[in-house]
């Protein structure tokens, strides 16, 4: 098998053999495992084990973003609580091995849902109760303890929203050479509007549906969540920056379904997904708490997600992605804008 771009397998072969020798029973083959939008994701096999191996996106990466030791961290720290997460296998922080940092981790069991049509055939009752346990796991996540995990020193939720505030308009400027109407506005609103910090627990920083694994448990019968995935934005802050990205990705999927491969998804338009206000309903009992300032962080959370796009639309316009799906994403950047100043009213 032809190597796919950004990884050379015998060489992590051969890392891997040396960090533990009983990781590696042959050569490797490797496939890119299609819609990774920003940190590269292959699925590597050498017959007797199964890994999944993530690195950072080629060519223009952004300062604070794709950082692999901060993703294997956090997983490894939460191993043992209830969220359930793959099983670290080993970290290379020497970019002379592959050109980049990178991590691998075995292979979990499941289905990551992105399509409504893989919802709808599983019906409502499924799809309704696959929802219910994407929010069931993300009260989890922060009720994690992160100090007894030992990420004590993760992040700084005290001033994290300001903080974000100032992070996305970085990168917004970092990422885009282009006028976005609009954006002025929304800036501003946010940067008059920043709440007081909430209470800080471990947030995962893109939550969603397709980032978790969903498979069925033999002994219930039940689908469970088998695994949170993609933790490059993790860190110590505001819990509701979670529950509001994750309602943000809802409100995108439901009123601009996108193309068969692009970045946000159209799961939430299958019958039985849970609906916005059940969504909040839900966490609020299960977590206890107060989520009337949802608006702002709605704003804040379509702001980041313009980011986001225009920085991949950014890479893509200059060569720099890796696989299919990407047409278009420039197009969707000023409707997120919208919705981000029609949520602040």
């Amino acid at each position: 098998m032809t190597d796919p771009q950004g990884l050379d397998t015998a060489v992590v072969a051969d890392w891997l053999a040396q960090q533990s020798p009983d990781a590696v029973a042959g050569p490797f083959e490797a496939s890119l495992i299609t819609g990774g939008k920003s940190n590269l994701t292959y699925l590597v096999t050498d017959g007797a084990h199964d890994y999944v191996v993530r690195r950072p996106p080629l060519g223009h990466v952004l300062a604070t973003a794709h950082d692999m030791a901060r993703e294997y961290r956090v997983m490894a720290a939460l191993a043992p609580t209830p969220v359930p997460v793959p099983r670290m296998v080993a970290l290379c922080e020497d970019t002379e091995v592959i050109g980049a940092p990178f991590y691998v981790m075995e292979r979990v069991p499941g289905t990551a849902y992105a399509r409504a049509t893989q919802l709808e055939a599983l019906g409502a009752d499924r799809t309704r109760a696959i929802t219910e346990r994407m929010v069931d796991t993300l009260v989890a996540l922060h009720a994690v303890d992160h100090e007894a995990v030992g990420l004590g020193d993760f992040g700084r939720p005290d001033g994290y929203i300001g903080r974000q505030v100032s992070r996305w308009k970085k990168q917004l400027a970092a990422s885009t050479s282009r006028e976005l109407p609009g954006m002025d506005e929304l800036v501003a609103y946010l940067d008059a509007n920043i709440p007081a910090s909430g209470d800080g627990t471990i947030v995962h920083g893109d939550f969603r549906l397709d980032n978790l694994l969903v498979d069925t448990d033999p002994a219930s019968g039940q689908d469970e969540v088998t695994a949170v995935l993609d933790w490059e934005m993790s860190t110590l802050g505001d819990p509701l920056s979670d529950v509001a990205l994750m309602l943000a990705y809802q409100q995108l999927g439901e009123s601009a379904p996108p193309s068969e491969g692009a970045v946000v998804t159209d799961a939430p338009l299958a019958a039985g997904y849970l609906g916005r206000e059940e969504t909040i309903a839900r966490y609020a009992a299960g977590s206890g708490r107060d989520v009337s300032d949802i608006g702002f962080h709605l704003s804040l959370a379509f702001f980041k997600l313009a980011v986001i796009l225009e920085g991949i639309h950014f890479r893509h316009s200059h060569g720099q992605t890796v696989g299919s799906g990407f047409d278009g994403i420039g197009d969707m950047i000023i409707p997120l804008i919208d919705a981000g100043r029609a949520a602040s009213r």
